[in-house]
């Protein structure tokens, strides 16, 4: 118990250490705003660019880690929606955008850090693999399902243009697709300015968890408590069981279980929130979701870390 508490603790005592530096007044939303707008845009840009350019692409994407990873959150997507939709009555936008978090692990800012801390840095490859196709996918998956239920009965034709023009205005999109383009095109980057990437990507995940922890504290629940618990059962529940059964069933190595289990078993991401904002709908049922996804997934981590080998 003691070393999983060593693998879990640090990673959300830093995120803690943000929310209570906004709550008494050391920190204010603007330096969250500033921090989170570093860590998203920049640092960890810089971090995925480095880490999917010098990827072995061969050996990394695995289809039967992929497979079961994002059927998994396929499930997650699916379970959200009807629940909402059928269980709680929402419209069909809140439903997607409920779906969205049950599909939305936050892969990068608990994902990465906790996988590093449980298994070290050499056991993260699979994690690239997964976080690579993460954030196109999962924003595919959701405006393509938002902008089909806003456009009931209407033409489908501009439907392609929307999803790749919000996908690309993303800066994490940008620096994985700058990153495969390096890995693909053998381009040699100048030693000089992988030094100076790696800098910057040093201060990726320790200022996004500090910064998320910010976040956290300005999104506070407020309502909405019984649709809120059911959709943080569907992102910590559903989504990784389904993934941990399809990893037994398609034979996945062990370090490929890891890293998808423990993807899947993380609280949904701020881009939960994001992407709501982005349509206006479900917002507080998003954030709140963002803050007792991350607490309960404490708890559920130290469960997952407790089974997997």
């Amino acid at each position: 118990m003691g070393a999983l508490l060593n693998v879990i603790l640090p990673v959300f005592l830093v995120l803690g250490f943000g929310y209570v530096a906004v709550w008494k007044g050391f920190f204010n939303d603007a330096g969250v705003d500033g921090l989170m707008k570093f860590a998203q845009s920049f640092a960890i840009p810089c971090l995925l660019f480095q880490a999917i350019s010098t990827l072995d692409l061969g050996q990394s994407f695995d289809a039967a880690l992929l497979t079961s990873y994002y059927a998994g959150a396929l499930a997650g997507f699916t379970v959200g929606f009807a629940g909402a939709k059928f269980i709680f009555g929402r419209s069909n936008e809140d439903s997607v955008a409920l779906g969205f978090i049950g599909l939305f692990s936050n892969s990068l800012l608990l994902g990465l850090p906790i996988t590093e801390q449980a298994y070290g840095s050499d056991a993260l490859t699979s994690n690239y693999a997964i976080i690579a196709i993460h954030t196109p996918f999962c924003y595919a998956v959701g405006i393509i399902a938002m902008e089909t239920v806003r456009n009931a009965g209407g033409a489908i034709s501009a439907l392609p243009a929307k999803v790749l023009s919000a996908m690309f205005k993303n800066a994490i999109i940008l620096g994985i697709t700058l990153g495969f383009a390096v890995n693909l095109s053998g381009l040699v980057i100048p030693a000089a300015i992988m030094s100076a990437l790696d800098v910057v990507s040093q201060a990726a995940l320790p200022a996004a968890l500090f910064g998320l922890g910010g976040v956290l504290y300005r999104y506070r629940p407020e309502g909405d408590l019984r649709t809120i618990g059911f959709i943080v059962v569907v992102s910590l529940g559903v989504h990784p069981v389904v993934t941990y059964a399809l990893t037994q069933a398609l034979d996945v190595p062990t370090d490929g279980v890891r890293s998808a289990v423990i993807t899947s078993a993380m609280a949904p991401g701020i881009n939960v929130y994001v992407f709501a904002n982005m349509y206006g709908t479900a917002r507080r049922v998003a954030a709140s979701a963002v803050l007792f996804g991350t607490l309960f997934c404490i708890l559920t981590t130290w469960i997952w870390l407790s089974v997997l080998p």
